[in-house]
């Protein structure tokens, strides 16, 4: 994946606001502070392009980043309690009218932090892809931050938690150490250039 270009390019709030669907689009999913932002920042090689919060909820927009052959999409992220219903009510409105709006979406990386157990709000994820034939890959996060013999009881566990979604991918990243990050822009590379 060789970026010479890569621009944010807007927010939006409401569905109204999206851009044009011109280039294929890889979305990243998944709760709040779990480090979509931060993988974003790691896979184009840019310190803070999408921009990172240690405070969770902060993402409350669709975030639209556009580099040379794709546009990457940053999705609010979820499950964070101290947001308002209303707030909340808005952010499932405005992810659910980017995923039923004609977009050329090609992949969508799904975050879970892999030091838990997938949330319920992770398996709502996953089963609307699922079921929606939309094609995902699972992004295990903070993957550095687990001892070895903690990691390894962790993707064994994880095997069982995701028994029922055969055939998914699942790669463990670190934006510390970058493990992961070549294998995933490998598959976002595949994915673009399967026109």
């Amino acid at each position: 994946m060789k970026i010479e270009t890569a621009i944010f390019e807007m927010s939006a709030g409401l569905a109204s606001q999206f851009p044009p669907s011109t280039l294929p689009e890889i979305v990243f999913s998944g709760r709040s502070n779990v480090g979509k932002s931060s993988l974003i920042n790691k896979l184009i090689n840019r310190k803070s392009l999408a921009r990172t919060s240690s405070v969770p909820g902060k993402t409350a927009t669709i975030n639209f980043y556009r580099i040379d052959t794709m546009r990457l999409i940053d999705l609010p992220g979820y499950g964070y309690a101290k947001v308002p219903q209303g707030e909340k009510q808005r952010w499932a409105d405005l992810i659910q009218g980017y995923f039923e709006a004609d977009r050329d979406i090609r992949l969508v990386v799904q975050l879970v932090d892999m030091r838990h157990p997938p949330t319920a709000q992770d398996f709502q994820m996953i089963d609307f892809m699922t079921y929606n034939q939309i094609p995902f890959v699972i992004a295990l996060a903070k993957a550095d931050k687990l001892k070895p013999n903690e990691r390894e009881q962790r993707l064994k566990a994880i095997c069982t938690e995701l028994h029922e979604f055969i055939g998914v991918k699942v790669i463990a990243f670190s934006i510390k150490s970058g493990e992961g990050v070549e294998e995933l822009r490998n598959i976002l590379d595949s994915v673009v250039q399967t026109d």
